[in-house]
């Protein structure tokens, strides 16, 4: 059983990103022996469309929630995602004692501890608030798990 973590982006605005984030994506997990395990936060963007690559491929999703309340955190329009794939999720729930941003590095620390690699749909730049994909990446590579960087603006993947 393969753990996958992801850690990345919840929004692009470059043209075609997403499209090409997906394809790469596929193209990484089937160099990953089955069955595989999307350990993610369920957040937009990266996080749910490695999960729902995963499924696609027969594989489950161990989902690592910040804090008890995380719908809160979601825009209406993007409930229902978000809530379909908790359906197919075991579902772990942390409970973070400060700001949310607390819990967003805990939950980032969390799904680095329970994968064999991440992955991480990232520019490059540094976390805009504490408990983003650079801080998130920086734990992955201080304490060893192998990272794969697709980078949606240049393109590129880094291994």
């Amino acid at each position: 059983m393969t753990h996958i973590g992801i850690t990345g982006h919840q929004r692009l605005h470059h043209r075609g990103a997403w499209k090409w984030v997906e394809l790469t994506l596929q193209e990484e997990l089937s160099r990953l022996p089955p069955p595989l395990v999307a350990v993610t936060s369920l957040a937009i963007g990266a996080d749910q469309l490695l999960a729902k690559l995963v499924l696609e491929r027969g594989g489950s999703i161990h989902a690592v929630l910040p804090y008890p309340d995380i719908e809160r955190s979601f825009l209406p329009s993007d409930l229902d995602s978000y809530r379909e794939l908790a359906k197919h999720a075991t579902i772990e729930v942390l409970t973070t004692s400060g700001t949310d941003e607390d819990a967003y590095l805990a939950a980032g620390i969390r799904v680095v501890t329970l994968s064999d690699i991440v992955l991480a749909v990232w520019n490059g730049m540094p976390s805009r608030g504490k408990g983003g994909t650079a801080d998130v990446v920086a734990y992955a590579l201080r304490v060893g798990v192998p990272i794969v960087r697709v980078n949606p603006v240049s393109r590129t993947v880094e291994r």
